[in-house]
């Protein structure tokens, strides 16, 4: 493994103290190595003591160095493993991306299913029509209509969970829903909870509203509740953002103690939770918002339900917050159009997505023990009932290189570090979408994979 020890002009004598902002050059130096290709992504920096001996500074000044360079995305760090440049230096909040050209996609998780687009047209037959369309586009508001409103919370009526239709607000899809209860909840600079490993992109819609986010440490029960409370002495928060039922991307639902625990510690600090649904309607277990219906706002979406073409946002939130939530949805500019509320309630309200929900948890438990049989003897984390799975790589990969070694076998995965939201501590590991894939796909790609695995990734990088 490359050790690497940069010999910069600007560099300060051994030995000579340091003023607080030369770490700054330091990190310069180092950046100006990554932009002219002298340093490569994947590379690996010398362990911080390393660095700091050769340069005759301290330790934390090395690690002032170090942090400069993470803050800035030139690198990332992989528990146990260390400290490597970069593969994209250019993307400061690292998020899934759009579909790729791979032959096998492993990363976009959005379940599609053979049958569903005669069942969508069927549901929306007429909609289409002079005088539905002269209803459903004359207006649009963060409320929709009260038949939407109806549907809407008609269909997300559970054991426990009775949302009333004067609780729903819409969005265009669930990332604005997101971004509409940040809003709500956490003003400019202030802090939000979330899971150390979550959706991605709740870091670059945080960056972009002035949110810091704050990791809470997990356990297998999820997000653990005196870690919770030692964040918050610590750095005072506003909300926390959760996903309790088939998190993304370790699959960890939590609990019934759990979930009473961390309702309890959320009354005792006064937080509102943003509990994110997405992926609840692949299980039936019990939502925190049962729980504490004042205490959270839940978010939900019919792109997976349904297909990402048609990414309806829905957000029940407890009476004393539903103005502000509105609030947030209008100034934001996050309203969901006329067509897709008529069509999302359409297809609520005749049973289309409760249909699709049903067909996809089958499909959805299919492609968990496909996958389960073919990662037969590798450590995954994964819930029976879900589209992903996290797969903790052996010791001889690391998760950036792993996935470019995928990549230049046609199979995109998202590394580890896309799901951290301290930089620097992402496990050595990688998640995979199991819901793109063809099964035949499925069973190819996972067999690649293995076969990956096997291989060392030195042999990766002499012969490829």
């Amino acid at each position: 493994m490359l050790q690497y020890i940069a010999r910069s002009k600007e560099n300060i004598a051994l030995g000579a103290i340091m003023s607080k902002f030369e770490y700054v050059k330091l990190a310069d130096a180092i950046a100006a190595d990554i932009a002219k290709g002298t340093l490569r992504p994947g590379d690996r920096l010398p362990p911080q003591r390393n660095f700091a001996y050769d340069r005759g500074i301290a330790v934390s000044t090395a690690s002032r160095v170090y942090t400069e360079l993470l803050r800035r995305g030139l690198v990332v760090g992989e528990v146990g493993r260390g400290t490597f440049i970069s593969g994209d230096i250019k993307r400061q909040v690292e998020t899934i991306t759009e579909p790729r050209d791979a032959r096998i996609d492993f990363e976009v998780n959005y379940p599609l299913l053979p049958q569903q687009w005669a069942m969508i047209a069927r549901s929306l037959a007429g909609l289409e029509r002079v005088d539905a369309l002269e209803a459903v586009l004359r207006t649009s508001t963060s409320t929709g209509t009260k038949s939407a409103r109806n549907a809407a919370a008609a269909y997300l009526a559970r054991k426990d969970f009775a949302p009333q239709a004067e609780q729903i607000v819409f969005t265009a899809n669930g990332k604005q829903s997101l971004a509409a209860a940040l809003a709500a909840l956490v003003p400019t600079g202030g802090r939000c909870g979330v899971e150390a490993l979550t959706y991605p992109y709740v870091k670059s819609i945080a960056a972009r509203l002035g949110i810091t986010l704050v990791p809470i440490p997990m356990d297998e029960h999820g997000a653990r509740p005196d870690a919770i409370q030692k964040a918050h002495r610590e750095a005072h928060l506003s909300a926390l953002y959760l996903q309790p039922i088939i998190q993304n991307p370790l699959g960890v639902t939590m609990n019934a103690a759990r979930r009473a625990d961390l309702m309890r510690v959320a009354e005792k600090l006064d937080l509102t939770i943003i509990e994110d649904a997405v992926y609840g309607f692949l299980a039936d277990d019990t939502p925190l918002a049962a729980l504490g219906p004042d205490r959270c706002i839940v978010l939900d979406s019919l792109s997976k339900k349904v297909a990402p073409g048609l990414a309806l946002g829905i957000l029940v939130a407890p009476p004393r917050l539903r103005e502000s939530v509105m609030s947030a949805v209008r100034t934001g500019g996050w309203i969901a159009s006329g067509h897709a509320l008529a069509a999302g309630q359409r297809l609520m309200a005749d049973g289309t997505v409760a249909e699709l929900t049903r067909l996809k948890r089958i499909d959805a438990a299919r492609r968990q023990q496909t996958a389960a049989r073919l990662l037969a003897g590798y450590q995954i984390a994964a819930d029976a009932r879900s589209y992903h799975l996290w797969l903790t790589l052996p010791p001889h990969w690391r998760s950036q290189t792993f996935v470019a070694a995928a990549a230049r076998r046609g199979i995109a995965l998202t590394p580890s570090s896309t799901f951290a939201v301290a930089h620097g501590h992402a496990p050595n590991a990688v998640r995979l979408a199991l819901a793109p894939p063809s099964f035949e796909q499925l069973d190819s790609g996972l067999r690649t994979i293995v076969s990956l695995l096997g291989t060392k990734e030195e042999d990766f990088d002499s012969t490829e």
